[in-house]
């Protein structure tokens, strides 16, 4: 076997095997703008996570979010109440949090999954409404 065909039997076969692996999982986690963010919540088909503390979420939050603390010791419980087959948008201060509770909802088996780049800080840089 020339090299040649070595490299395209080994390329064929790891096309194959990452193709599988992706079909294999149906959960997305996509890391999205303010802009984005605003649009899906003007279409009202999103829940809304604010993964903030409760007195962060009180300082201000983004209208119709629901607070889910994510360093919360039930945070595992609260979030099981979400609907795992809706899409759900997530947010916290800066992008840290709510970049690891969409990765354990990934693992929950939540379906469709935004996370906010930037937080509700960036939400404010960029003028949009908070609400208390």
């Amino acid at each position: 076997m020339s090299i040649k065909s070595f490299l395209l039997s080994s390329l064929f076969v790891l096309t194959i095997l990452s193709c599988k692996n992706s079909s294999d999982d149906t959960t997305t986690v996509e890391l999205i703008t303010v802009e984005e963010m605003d649009s899906l919540l003007k279409l009202g088909e999103v829940q809304l996570v604010d993964v903030r503390t409760p007195s962060e979420y009180q300082e201000g939050h983004i209208d119709s979010a629901i607070n889910i603390d994510f360093r919360n010791e039930n945070f595992e419980t609260l979030i099981a109440k979400v609907d795992k087959s809706k899409p759900v948008a997530v947010y916290c201060g800066r992008g840290g949090r709510s970049g690891k509770c969409s990765a354990y909802m990934k693992k929950a088996g939540f379906t469709k999954i935004y996370d906010l780049d930037g937080g509700i800080t960036e939400w404010k840089f960029k003028g949009k409404k908070t609400v208390k």
